[in-house]
């Protein structure tokens, strides 16, 4: 039979354990961060970003220029191979996706002329427009820019393959 005083003692032993362990008291000043250095941080920050940001969103809009750019060359060289197997440019009917898949009466196709199997869309997600004939040669191929529409400015304004063969020869 267990005694009284093993159970008692068993008891002690475990709220011993189970006790926690006062905190030694702080002292004052040591607590955190008061409001008004959490303003100043704050307004550092704001600053900062202020100063940054718009240089990094330019840089963005500009580098997706760049890939429009680079685009439309892929877009001619694929559009060179074309004319070599068929003796004649897509319609503008047949579009740039007669660079990825056969269209009728083009015996000669030895496509695809681009990689991935599909025509991608310009870095906004519009797609390219492009006439054959042209109004500057025997295609014309156009990304209307950021805002999806003819004309602008800026990130805005029309990427063609003529201002891109343009570019290209000033750098």
């Amino acid at each position: 039979m267990i005694s009284r005083n093993s159970i008692i003692e068993t008891l002690s032993m475990r709220a011993g354990r189970d006790r926690v362990r006062p905190q030694t008291p702080r002292r004052s000043g040591e607590e955190g961060f008061t409001l008004v250095e959490m303003l100043v941080v704050i307004a550092i920050i704001g600053l900062i970003m202020g100063l940054i940001g718009p240089r990094v969103l330019n840089y963005l809009s500009e580098s997706k220029v760049k890939t429009a750019r680079i685009q439309l060359q892929s877009f001619s060289s694929a559009l060179d191979l074309f004319y070599l197997d068929a003796g004649r440019f897509p319609s503008t009917a047949e579009g740039l996706a007669a660079l990825v898949r056969r269209t009728p009466g083009v015996a000669a196709w030895n496509g695809p002329y681009l990689k991935g199997g599909n025509v991608p869309n310009d870095p906004w997600n519009h797609a390219y427009i492009y006439r054959s004939p042209g109004e500057h040669g025997p295609y014309d191929i156009v990304s209307y820019g950021s805002d999806g529409q003819e004309g602008g400015s800026g990130t805005s304004a029309d990427i063609s393959l003529e201002k891109t063969t343009a570019a290209n020869n000033d750098q």
